[in-house]
């Protein structure tokens, strides 16, 4: 190939439009979701955690997980209800409130045993990932750790299930084959894989500490159905 073929070759390329992520994004790419973290509250690893199915630490940051352009938190403000109508610590509210920080007052403290709190986004949406912030102060496990996504408040006709720790089904809605994890100030991010629902429901079963169960926070990605 001689210089004037090569010539030719680079002006070529150089009149071939190159996209931004502008309109990437507009031509339906995905892109990094933006969760803005609250301050880690402990450093290291915890020690001496005998829990079956426990996921090592990564020892690095969460990679940036990818997301339709227009996806934002949905939760934010939304009704909360639970199987425990009267929190031990806290106000339901507090779940979608927007508060992620770790200071005593800042979370919702359920009863013993298996409980639930439900958030209605008001209308079916496409929903791409939950992030859940169970009590990051110290570094607990909790069990029983189930999300699962429904068009009807009663979670009866067909609900979704995007994660699932109960390893011996003790809760009841099937044995789950997910991980343990150690709660951080990262929370838990679970992808929804654009499940259509209106109603998320997550569920907990005590924890490495007590028998008590927890939320600082849950926020759900997605966008409203058109």
């Amino acid at each position: 190939m001689n210089t004037a073929h090569i010539r030719a070759i680079g002006l070529l390329l150089l009149s071939v439009p190159l996209l931004n992520s502008t309109q990437e994004a507009a031509e339906g790419k995905l892109v990094p979701l933006e969760i803005e973290l609250p301050k880690p509250m402990f450093i290291g690893t915890p020690q001496n955690l005998r829990v079956p199915n426990l996921e090592k630490p990564r020892g690095k940051p969460r990679p940036p997980f990818l997301a339709p352009m227009g996806t934002v938190n949905l939760a934010l403000g939304r009704a909360v209800t639970s199987s425990d109508d009267f929190p031990v610590i806290g106000e339901l509210e507090m779940v979608t409130d927007g508060d992620k920080e770790a200071p005593d007052g800042s979370f919702v403290e359920l009863g013993p045993f298996l409980q639930q709190v439900t958030i209605d986004l008001g209308q079916p949406c496409e929903l791409f990932a939950v992030v859940v912030w169970h009590y990051h102060l110290q570094p607990l496990v909790y069990f029983d750790v189930i999300i699962q996504i429904a068009t009807d408040s009663t979670f009866v006709n067909n609900p979704v299930t995007i994660y699932n720790n109960d390893l011996d089904n003790s809760a009841a809605l099937g044995m789950g084959t997910d991980n343990h994890y150690v709660e951080t100030s990262e929370g838990r991010l679970v992808d929804a894989k654009g499940t259509i629902g209106r109603y998320v429901r997550l569920y907990s079963n005590g924890n490495t500490s007590n028998d008590l169960n927890h939320y600082i926070e849950v926020e759900i990605y997605g966008r409203p159905v058109e």
